[in-house]
């Protein structure tokens, strides 16, 4: 018998979105979608363009801005049955519905004793770049990964978005899902190899819980998540021209951390660096590390190297923004400093 062929295509990451919503709605009539703009105009970030026209208003409801209510609307509906995806516009605004999420979405199922199901989905955009200042750059990956009660992913690549976010929807406990606007593919955003890839047109799920391996390597263990991941891997190309081999480790996923992948890896590499876009202190860069250095100490021929922006605001002005921010040049200089030692 013939082996059925794979369609594949090369998506965006906003089209890998916005195929795996679609693909969900066709198959499940309790999915819906709401959100700021997320109807006629498909969302800021093209998370959800073209749904309004396929499924309509009942399916895909623009909401007034009003996070709180719109977010609290959506728990309702899932704790009586139905699967709603909702959008957060930018993760800085979480602060205006912070009570719903951090105490209900992520406490009703435990606080009724697991007799009420939350399978919620929350879009939220994350990361910065183009200038948009301190209250529209954040990433906050840690401040909703220090929150019990809910899984958090940070895809990076199309193949992964699209996986992800279709595990996300089929799953019964509340998801945090945070899409880097960069890696969205936008035209009107900086065009990066990395926010195109080959995504299979049928539906399939990626683990929310597993890190992957991007890059094998030999010398030292690159951890990074979403852009970080993409600075790292520029990073080990320029690395490999100095005879130093990296292995490249995206996260993926923030809540729960994947500690088998990273430990195998230092355990190979003995050196470990960890990049991220969120802020240093109390952070994912802090939390690998302490992973690590409590459960892989030995592995380690060198001090654990952490990237990260420095506790401050993130500036609007761009050049002080990219100056904030890790890039594959402050990743090459803090490698060659650690494998040095």
């Amino acid at each position: 018998m013939e082996k059925t062929l794979e369609k594949i295509k090369k998506l965006t990451g906003s089209k890998a979105m916005a195929q795996a919503l679609k693909q969900e709605m066709d198959i499940d009539d309790s999915i819906f979608i709401m959100g700021e703009d997320i109807g006629k105009y498909g969302g800021i970030f093209g998370s959800t363009s073209g749904l309004y026209d396929l499924f309509g208003k009942e399916r895909v409801m623009d909401t007034p801005i009003s996070e709180t209510g719109f977010i609290g609307a959506a728990i309702g509906a899932a704790a009586e049955g139905l699967r709603p995806v909702v959008e957060l516009m930018f993760v800085d605004f979480h602060g205006v519905a912070m009570d719903q999420i951090y105490n209900h979405m992520a406490k009703i199922h435990y606080m009724s004793g697991g007799n009420v199901k939350l399978p919620i989905v929350l879009l939220t955009a994350v990361g910065g770049g183009y200038s948009d200042a301190a209250q529209h750059s954040q990433t906050l990956y840690a401040s909703f990964g220090h929150l019990p009660g809910l899984k958090v992913v940070a895809p990076t690549f199309p193949y992964d978005i699209k996986g992800m976010l279709i595990a996300a929807i089929r799953d019964n406990n509340p998801v945090v899902f945070m899409f880097h606007k960069t890696l969205q593919g936008l035209g009107w955003m900086d065009q990066l190899d990395a926010s195109f890839g080959e995504v299979p047109e049928q539906a399939y799920e990626v683990p929310l819980n597993k890190s992957k391996i991007v890059k094998s390597g030999e010398d030292v263990t690159i951890v990074g998540v979403q852009m970080m991941t993409v600075e790292a891997l520029k990073a080990a190309d320029i690395l490999a021209k100095k005879g130093i081999n990296a292995e490249v480790v995206d996260l993926r996923s923030i809540k729960p951390i994947d500690k088998e992948t990273i430990l195998n890896s230092v355990a190979k590499t003995h050196h470990l660096l960890v990049v991220d876009e969120d802020y240093l202190s109390y952070g994912i860069t802090a939390e690998i590390s302490a992973i690590v250095a409590s459960e892989g100490f030995n592995y380690l021929n060198a001090p654990i190297g952490r990237l990260a922006i420095p506790d401050v605001p993130i500036p609007y002005s761009r050049v002080l923004e990219k100056n904030v921010i890790p890039n594959s040049e402050k990743i090459v200089n803090a490698v060659e400093k650690l494998v040095s030692v």
